[in-house]
């Protein structure tokens, strides 16, 4: 069970709610924060003190005053018309990671919604009552809006769910349950959708999936390097230490870990002084796309903690600040960087793909790792479609943050794309894992050609399981829907373990 109080929820919990389906309680104190700054609230409501979205409108119509009497309106109207997104839905996980991270935020106590509203969040979360919420139509500031109002809309009965992998109407699940619908009352409707939780839960699982990959990613190198018969001694510690990078230092010592008991791979000068760099410089790329890792999950971490809509209500309602929390921009350059760190992944592995296929730098596998030259053509095109999908990351990778288009007729005149980056970071992740997989098929078709017997303990592991999938080619065949099995596969290592 995890304890939500608004300050500390970290990436290993989210996991745990995420891929665990763990529960969820609230913290007794971060309740009774929420009932103050509720009181602020309802203290402004009664006085008619002008504050922005409680009784004025919103953006551009921050300037026109609303009536007491339709400060509940003004939050209805606000979540059906600001439920305009579009295209294909996120993932079901996505969903559920956005009602998390936006309870745990409201939990801050800056928020002046109702308890009530915590509480039927959490019923979201623990009842898998999962919003089905359209992937496009953010700007990434003011929030993102577009995506929390169609989670909003599933609270007050409006919205679709998830259900058993289909759209079902959100007033049959509240129904299942007992439950009515909410009615928002003054500054709730704001406060559910002023916020980046979209681009953060698209993050969070984006991290998750790719730190997964990154250390799928030395498995898999190493199996290229005994197909290679790569040389160890750009590993040696010295080397790594002389440099100083933890990242680096750490891949180095898991390859060195992962291999030590090899036969297949080689000492300087036993075959080669040096190898390329696809396969020397292992810990230097390797290690940099962890560094990469490390910032994201700092950046994850802190937003995940944060209040992010507007106003703010501090001092029990003494002070109350129009400000701009909901600026997507720390988590937008966030997911640029991760996206650069992924590309860098399936780079260096489809150059190392290349290096197996390729007769003039394979020392000795057969031309594509073919058994039959020329008649059959193996690995061929498996390269290419490595190829391809390393090329389609570098038109992905093209940062979402350094644009900004102005909106709400100039009041939000600039925002950061953060989720539309959040997007492409996730698209890259599942490109990668398709090279990856391509890398591991050919990596193991090189060590059958140079002899299984000889792979170390942990590459033999990882290649029997792998092999249960993949047979060896033996006669050319539909060779996607090898790639597409073992990247199934290996997306389900989702605890950010090596699948060995």
């Amino acid at each position: 069970m995890i304890t939500l109080n608004g300050s500390s929820l970290t990436i290993d919990q989210v996991k745990r709610v995420l891929y665990d389906e763990e529960k969820a309680m609230i913290d007794k104190k971060s309740m009774e924060r929420v009932m103050k700054s509720r009181f602020a609230v309802e203290d402004i409501v009664a006085t008619h003190k002008i504050t922005y979205g409680i009784n004025t409108g919103f953006g551009k119509f921050s300037d026109v005053e609303i009536d007491k009497k339709d400060v509940h309106a003004l939050q209805l109207h606000l979540i059906r018309s600001h439920a305009c997104g579009i295209g294909d839905p996120f993932p079901e996980k996505v969903s559920r990671a956005m009602i998390l991270l936006r309870l745990n935020a409201l939990l801050k106590g800056y928020s002046g919604i109702r308890p009530l509203l915590a509480e039927r969040l959490l019923v979201m979360l623990n009842e898998k009552i999962h919003p089905v919420i359209p992937t496009q139509g953010s700007l990434g500031a003011s929030g993102d809006l577009a995506p929390l109002s169609h989670l909003a809309l599933v609270l007050i009965g409006e919205g679709e769910v998830w259900k058993n992998g289909k759209p079902e109407n959100a007033a049959a699940s509240w129904k299942a349950l007992g439950l009515e619908p909410i009615k928002l009352q003054a500054k709730e409707g704001l406060a559910l959708i002023n916020g980046t939780q979209a681009m953060t839960a698209m993050g969070a699982i984006n991290w998750i999936e790719a730190e997964q990959l990154a250390i799928q990613s030395e498995m898999i190198a190493a199996m290229t390097m005994e197909g290679l018969h790569g040389v160890m001694d750009a590993f040696h510690p010295a080397v790594h230490e002389a440099r100083g990078y933890p990242q680096q230092m750490a891949v180095a010592e898991r390859m060195r870990g992962i291999l030590h008991d090899s036969r297949l791979t080689t000492r300087q000068g036993e075959r080669r002084v040096q190898d390329a760099y696809s396969l020397r410089c292992i810990p230097q790329v390797h290690g940099a796309s962890w560094q990469v890792l490390d910032y994201v999950k700092e950046k994850l971490e802190i937003e995940f903690n944060a209040a992010t809509d507007n106003p703010l209500i501090f001092d029990d309602g003494e002070t109350v600040i129009s400000g701009g929390n909901f600026h997507g921009q720390p988590i937008a350059f966030a997911m640029d960087f991760l996206k650069v760190a992924v590309a860098e992944l399936a780079n260096i592995s489809e150059r190392r793909i290349e290096r197996l296929v390729n007769p003039q730098l394979s020392d000795g596998l057969p031309a594509f790792l073919s058994p039959q030259p020329g008649l059959q053509s193996g690995a061929m095109i498996m390269q290419y479609a490595a190829a391809s999908l390393v090329s389609e990351n570098k038109t992905l990778a093209h940062p979402a943050s350094v644009d900004s288009i102005p909106s709400s007729a100039n009041q939000e005149d600039h925002v950061s794309m953060g989720t539309i980056g959040a997007r492409h970071a996730y698209m890259m992740i599942q490109n990668t894992r398709r090279v990856l997989a391509i890398e591991a098929i050919c990596a193991m078709q090189a060590v059958d050609y140079r002899g299984v017997l000889g792979m170390s303990t942990a590459t033999k592991s990882s290649y029997d399981e792998w092999r249960a999938l993949i047979p060896p080619i033996i006669e050319d065949r539909q060779f996607s829907k090898d790639i597409e099995r073992l990247s199934e596969y290996l997306s389900k290592g989702r605890t950010g373990e090596a699948v060995v």
